[in-house]
């Protein structure tokens, strides 16, 4: 028999302390408040907050920090 995802959540909830309980429902509340266009906002207000040098630094870093793939390696 499947369980529908609400069915999951609802289950989910019931086994939280009331501490928990209560940031679960506070995120959800959010959730529902929050529109497509705040989504898109938010991501806006977020784009292009690095300068043209924190953005090259972070490429720099990501590039030596990251796995390389050996394409010999197989």
């Amino acid at each position: 028999m499947d369980v529908s995802p609400l069915e999951n959540i609802v289950e989910d909830l019931k086994a939280l302390p009331p501490a928990k309980l209560e940031v679960a429902a506070d995120f959800v509340n959010r959730l529902k408040r929050m529109s497509e266009e705040e989504r898109q906002a938010a991501l806006a207000r977020t784009f292009g907050c690095l300068s043209a040098e924190e953005a090259n630094e972070l490429d720099r870093v990501i590039e030596e920090g990251c796995e390389q793939i050996n394409e010999h390696g197989w």
